[in-house]
């Protein structure tokens, strides 16, 4: 299965959970999202995510100097934010329980034997 194409209905989930779990700047979220397993995230779909919930009020940015470069923008769950991951929470439960009912393995009608 292409996990990719997966990733593109529920980065909002993975992105806000991890910025939940602790602020991060824009390629501290890539990293802590590929070391969690989804290494096929791409850098631009991370950094679009983020711009796109600061844009909703699902984050906020405060900037953090750096001695050894570029000043980071550093993003933080807002309660805006928790409640959007709170419902995301509650979908992934319906839609995985959905999905998991739906491709676990049914005895065949052999199996079944014959009906009454």
């Amino acid at each position: 299965m292409d996990a990719t194409q997966l990733l593109k209905g529920v980065l909002d989930a993975a992105v806000l959970a991890v910025v939940q779990r602790e602020d991060g700047y824009g390629y501290d979220v890539v990293r802590r999202l590929r070391d969690a397993g989804l290494e096929e995230v791409g850098d631009a779909s991370v950094y679009g995510t983020l711009r796109r919930l600061y844009a909703a009020g699902a984050l906020s940015t405060y900037v953090v100097p750096s001695e050894g470069g570029p000043h980071r923008k550093y993003y933080s769950i807002t309660p805006t934010g928790q409640e959007l991951l709170a419902e995301q929470r509650d979908g992934w439960e319906r839609f995985s329980a959905i999905l998991t009912g739906l491709i676990a393995p049914q005895p065949s009608a052999a199996e079944k034997g014959p009906r009454a």
